[in-house]
């Protein structure tokens, strides 16, 4: 329900100014002028949606998942900029150029000023600009937190442009009603940007963590243990994630999400399973404990706190793991009555972390690369592994939660619909998009 109020709220919020530009109203156009008007319209206001998008607002995010909202946000932005390119062309065989004695209002002609034309070109050019640097982020070898600095100067650069363009050349930006409700929308837009650049830096500033311990669990993991300084803490659910900031100026953007591998129930000290992966991530057994650190948080909706089915499955995949640590650690110090399965996948023996932890609580270990003395589970995580280990009645009832790489969670998400598990019982959350 949530996500369908939140659905409504953004339609009602993109379509306010299409439906307050129709309201100022005008002579009447040819039906292509007026599409042209509308699309411009709705590709600069949704542009102006994606900055609420991707502000980690958590009465967003932690309602339908931070993984739902920026996808949300990727397919929004695409739809933005295919209206925006379509928009210039449909204007083609309008009058354009100075005052006409049968259009003195300029309402019927498009204009040829150059001031009220350039800033929309240069939007126009770098609105894909940006769009491409996201989607190839990873190919161009950017680091994130230059990225996302670019991401970020770049977006209010266009919503800036887009603004001067409408309110200078459009038929209906140029009402007065209508520059003030761009201007409203341009300075929430520029708000929401300064509280995660800004507002939230400064909050953290005030609420310091220190590193207390840095643990080599396997080859490439780490168990990073982080404690508040002068505050109680972290109020959170296991299962959810943060953004960390280690050894750096809050203000500084050099931050990455991990999901927290800790229980609430075990104290207000956090602990991050991470893998050796990027710039960040291969320095972790560098990190000295008493370093200073910043979370951002919480954030998340995989967790089973307020679940009522009489059993939770877990289905790890390599560093997965740590989210669904949290929540079996979190059961078991609640004394949480519910039945417990996890299923935790690896390609090699030497990659399982918390091997005896996990053994004690009857874990099922998968390799996909066993050693010849392997007596376990082989191959991958998939659907007949999956009936070896669930019963039909467990396949119906429990709540399925899931954390791994992307075709782990599709191969066991199809699986599970197929023998009969709703929806609404499989948790998982994804931030590997393109």
């Amino acid at each position: 329900m949530k996500a369908l109020f939140l659905i409504v709220i953004y339609l009602v919020a993109v379509a306010l100014p299409l439906v307050l530009s129709a309201w100022v109203g005008g002579p009447p156009r040819p039906f292509h002028q007026e599409l042209a008007s509308g699309l411009g319209i709705l590709a600069f206001s949704m542009i102006l949606a994606e900055f609420i998008l991707s502000g980690r607002f958590k009465s967003i995010s932690n309602g339908v998942g931070m993984d739902v909202t920026m996808r949300f946000h990727q397919i929004m932005a695409r739809t933005a900029l295919a209206f925006a390119l379509l928009h210039p062309f449909l204007y083609q065989g309008t009058p354009s150029g100075g005052l006409r004695p049968w259009d003195p209002t300029r309402e019927l002609t498009i204009t040829t000023e150059f001031s009220a034309l350039s800033t929309g070109i240069a939007a126009y050019l770098l609105l894909p600009s940006l769009v491409v640097l996201a989607i190839g982020r990873k190919q161009l070898g950017y680091k994130y937190e230059t990225w996302r600095l670019l991401h970020g100067i770049g977006a209010f650069l266009i919503a800036i442009l887009l603004l001067h363009h409408t309110v200078s050349a459009g038929r209906y930006g140029s009402q007065p009603l209508m520059t003030w409700v761009w201007l409203v929308l341009t300075g929430v837009a520029a708000g929401s940007l300064l509280s995660v650049y800004l507002l939230v830096p400064f909050l953290q500033k005030k609420h310091p963590w220190r590193v207390t311990s840095v643990v080599q669990l396997t080859p490439k993991q780490w168990e990073l243990i982080v404690q508040p300084e002068g505050h109680p803490g972290l109020d959170y659910r296991a299962g959810q994630f943060v953004w960390l900031n280690v050894g750096h100026s809050p203000f500084s953007m050099k931050e990455n999400p991990f999901s927290v591998s800790s229980a609430p129930a075990a104290g207000p000290a956090i602990s991050f399973m991470i893998k050796e992966l990027g710039d960040f991530t291969r320095t972790v057994g560098q990190i000295r404990p008493g370093t200073l650190a910043y979370l951002d948080g919480p954030y998340g909706n995989l967790s089973v706190d307020d679940r009522t089915e009489p059993g939770v499955a877990l289905i790890a995949g390599g560093v997965g793991l740590a989210p669904l640590r949290g929540i079996l650690r979190q059961l078991r110090l609640t004394g949480d009555s519910r039945k417990v399965k996890l299923v935790y996948g690896n390609r090699r023996f030497d990659q399982i972390a918390y091997r005896e932890e996990l053994d004690a609580e009857g874990a099922v270990f998968v390799l996909s690369e066993p050693p010849d003395t392997w007596n376990g589970e082989k191959g991958f995580i998939d659907g007949s592994l999956m009936d070896r280990v669930f019963s039909e009645d467990e396949f119906r009832e429990w709540v399925f939660v899931m954390c791994g790489p992307a075709i782990m969670m599709d191969i066991v998400e199809n699986h599970l619909i197929e023998r009969g598990t709703p929806s609404d019982r499989i948790l998982s959350e994804r931030f590997d998009y393109d």
